[in-house]
């Protein structure tokens, strides 16, 4: 199976999620906007419904044969068996999918740190609302958020959420500790004496051959102010 991405070529952004989990697990994939001639139009005929019955609404989304999903916790989900980037059981693989809704809650969370009223809107149209939102984030939201998932990888007992073997949700984790340093570098370093575990687990994956190999290639693309995770001094108090 050939696999096709979707997503904006510009940005890591939550296709990031999916390029992590196709990494790892070794797939052949095409990262089709990015590709020297493409540009965006061919994803965008797939939302337009010009391609589909069933258009997504969003990038990314994934061509796998005459499969067309979207939604990253989704397409995760469906990857994961496919890449042995998940457990074998149904409660266990259900689970990971739970997991893995809540960090596209928290992505959300993250996202609004520097677009609190409107993604509509510049960032410097809403800086002080953003400054605001990124306060009670910090003092609200990150230690409930991330210190759930520093219990998740105490109760699985291992370095990973489903202790010795990797799955699309660390590799995940992996992505929110690596954002967060990013956007927020103060910030984090006072934090992360919080959640050991979820600092553990960032840095074995960022060791995985294929991972690593990833992050230092031309694939990665660079964070930016333009993603997710965007660094504005001002907010990382």
């Amino acid at each position: 199976m050939r696999y096709e991405l979707y997503y904006w070529p510009e940005i890591q952004g939550r296709g990031e999620f999916v390029r992590l989990a196709l990494e790892e697990g070794g797939a052949d994939y095409v990262d089709v906007a990015r590709r020297r001639g493409y540009g965006t139009d061919a994803m965008m005929k797939f939302m337009d419904g010009t391609r589909v019955k069933r258009p997504p609404y969003a990038p990314p989304f994934l061509k796998a044969g005459r499969l067309v999903i979207a939604q990253s916790a989704l397409i995760l989900h469906y990857l994961g068996p496919r890449l042995r980037l998940a457990p074998r059981s149904e409660a266990d693989r259900l689970w990971a999918h739970q997991l893995q809704l809540t960090i596209a809650d928290l992505v959300k969370e993250i996202h609004d740190t520097h677009h609190p009223i409107s993604s509509a809107l510049y960032y410097e149209d809403q800086r002080p609302a953003a400054k605001r939102y990124t306060r009670e984030f910090w003092r609200h939201r990150v230690p409930k958020l991330l210190g759930y998932f520093e219990g998740v990888l105490k109760n699985g007992g291992g370095t990973y959420v489903f202790g010795r073997k990797v799955s699309y949700v660390d590799l995940s984790l992996f992505q929110i500790v690596e954002g967060l340093r990013y956007a927020f570098p103060k910030r984090m370093k006072r934090f992360e004496k919080k959640v050991p575990r979820l600092v553990k687990l960032h840095a074995a994956v960022a060791e995985r051959p294929r991972i690593a190999a990833y992050l230092q290639s031309e694939q990665r693309i660079a964070f930016n102010e333009w993603g997710i995770f965007r660094a504005y001094p001002e907010l990382d108090g």
